[in-house]
């Protein structure tokens, strides 16, 4: 990238069978701990998140970019339009004020947030796929509970479930 080449880059998209793809790099960002390059892929603004990307390839061709670039203002730019991707998933979570900073530290946005009687929080967040929002709650223990909607709340309590089931039996065989 920083010799102003082309990249072909293994990409694994979320829930998508990965794919090759040649772009050209713009530069990279770091947001919330996770490193994005930022590209043109057919001269269409891309944004890749490099822990997704599987292998990549410098060619012998030039990058088709502009010859000095803000990366901040780029961000700026493309960062809305990647958070609002057709993946993202908005949940009603309660969760313990102490916690509170964790779980925002997560969340793409949190539109409401209200305190109920017993003294939790009631937030209304937005993530940026299903899997995030599992996520997020899973890591925040008994300190949040998803309300709605309804399928993550199944998958949270299918995930405690069967590691429930797993702590509850002898442990399998040592290995050495």
């Amino acid at each position: 990238m920083f010799a102003g080449h082309r990249l072909r880059i293994h990409y694994a998209a979320v829930d998508q069978t990965p794919k090759w793809r040649t772009v050209d790099p713009i530069g990279l960002v770091t947001v919330r701990e996770h490193g994005y390059l930022l590209a043109t892929r057919s001269g269409a603004d891309r944004t890749y998140r490099l822990s997704r990307i599987l292998a990549a390839e410098e060619l012998a061709e030039p990058a088709q970019r502009p010859e000095r670039v803000d990366l901040d203002r780029a961000w700026q730019e493309r960062g809305p339009r990647f958070r609002t991707g057709d993946d993202q998933v908005t949940v009603l979570v309660r969760v313990d004020p102490a916690r509170r900073d964790d779980l925002l530290g997560t969340a793409l946005a949190v539109r409401a947030e209200e305190s109920d009687a017993d003294g939790r929080l009631r937030l209304e967040a937005t993530f940026q796929d299903p899997r995030h929002a599992e996520w997020a709650l899973w890591r925040l223990g008994t300190h949040a509970e998803a309300l709605a909607p309804q399928w993550l709340r199944d998958s949270l309590r299918q995930r405690a479930a069967e590691i429930a089931t797993r702590y509850g039996a002898p442990p399998g065989p040592a290995t050495a």
